[in-house]
């Protein structure tokens, strides 16, 4: 089990990689503007500065407590803080690609190439530093808004007849801020529309960071009005900005019924799904999971629960519930796979990263964790595609 601070020493680490490859560029850079007329140089020296100022501006408006003090305007925010982490995606992984190329040719035996092959060799060496960046773009200007339509049927034991194809729409991660715009926002609700959900359930995290666009998300969201209605759970980001009663309130006035802790019986035909709802629940706080939640549980029908963090599922299941539904991890957002291993940094988080999983139990409990709508952090998706979610419920 990873434990929390092995989670913040890696975090740490990350960070320390980060800073020494753009200070190692940077040192380069000013190295290069020594060998040029001292206009150049205290002209490079201005531009090497200004770039330390952002990307420590970029790191900072990333925690909470700052944003929630200074209270940047969020387009800025966005502008300084998602522009950063890209680069620092990028110029990382290119400056990391970069030594161990030259690493490689260091240890390499010395074979005499003829000049086209010498060419290219090096051009090779040059696509491979430059793909990082093309990563980056791709990942921020394409795959970022290529919202996927991913249907799951969900097997589950003794369901129902009247239950049998009822279709669930689930979004999570929304972010709604400077790169998730309310008419990309309207894409997606316009595609979940011609899915015809009998019932949408919203799980968790609709904005960044305090100051983004909550009202306008909120409207959005209530024009799917399913048949059973809209409900949803609370994310970490509506604990991190203090929304949390805003979005119950305001949500009801929309339609959208928020359970914090609360059941919801929804009658079809003969039949009743029980929802319940709770608040995000920390990793930190593994050993309290879900205190009391048995108690929402309602015999003789099919009990759902949203949690926005899908770490909970184990607990779940012991509790009662036969299909949990989360989000939170993007799908790791960025997933790279290399010899058939999936990488990502929501491994770090937890085992439930994104789909459908089962626990070998007698009643066969579900969880289903969807890879969300928007980014937080560097606002690109590599990978790990955005997804509106359709669940259809199906006997086991």
């Amino acid at each position: 089990m990873i434990t929390a601070s092995f989670r913040n020493l890696v975090d740490v680490a990350a960070l320390a990689i980060i800073i020494w490859a753009n200070w190692q560029i940077g040192s380069s850079v000013l190295t290069w503007a020594q060998r040029h007329p001292a206009p150049t140089r205290n002209l490079v020296r201005l531009l090497v500065a200004c770039a330390g100022i952002w990307l420590a501006a970029g790191i900072l408006l990333s925690f909470h407590s700052v944003v929630n003090v200074i209270r940047p305007d969020s387009r800025l925010r966005g502008l300084l803080g998602g522009i950063a982490f890209l680069w620092m995606f990028a110029s990382t992984g290119a400056y990391l690609i970069h030594r161990l190329r030259r690493l490689a040719l260091r240890l390499a035996p010395k074979v005499d190439f003829d000049p086209g092959r010498r060419k290219l060799v090096g051009a090779a060496g040059n696509a491979f530093v430059a793909a990082p960046f093309a990563l980056a773009g791709f990942g921020a200007l394409i795959e970022r808004t290529d919202f996927r339509v991913r249907e799951v049927r969900i097997p589950i034991p003794n369901l129902p007849s009247d239950l049998q194809g009822l279709r669930v729409l689930q979004l999570s991660d929304i972010h709604m801020g400077p790169f998730l715009s309310e008419r990309d926002l309207a894409r997606v609700i316009d595609e979940s529309l011609n899915l015809r959900p009998h019932l949408a359930l919203i799980t968790g995290d609709l904005i960044s960071m305090r100051g983004d666009p909550l009202d306008e998300c909120l409207r959005q969201i209530a024009r799917l009005r399913p048949d059973a209605g809209i409900l949803g759970c609370m994310g970490n980001h509506e604990a991190y900005t203090s929304v949390q009663d805003y979005v119950t309130q305001q949500g009801g006035r929309l339609g959208i019924d928020f359970l914090r802790e609360q059941a919801r019986p929804l009658k079809f035909g003969s039949a009743t799904l029980n929802v319940a709802g709770v608040d995000y629940e920390s990793i930190s706080k593994r050993k309290s999971y879900l205190t009391d939640a048995e108690l929402l549980v309602r015999p003789g029908a099919v009990n759902v629960l949203m949690s926005h963090n899908p770490d909970v599922f184990p607990v779940a299941a012991r509790k009662g519930f036969d299909l949990t539904v989360a989000g939170h991890t993007h799908g790791g957002q960025v997933t790279v796979e290399i010899l058939n291993q999936t990488l990502n940094v929501a491994r770090f988080i937890t085992p439930f990263v994104s789909g459908y999983y089962r626990l070998d139990q007698p009643a066969k409990p579900s969880l289903y964790v969807t890879r969300g709508i928007g980014t937080i952090g560097l606002p690109a998706r590599i990978g790990a595609p955005p997804e509106i979610t359709l669940l259809r419920l199906v006997s086991a």
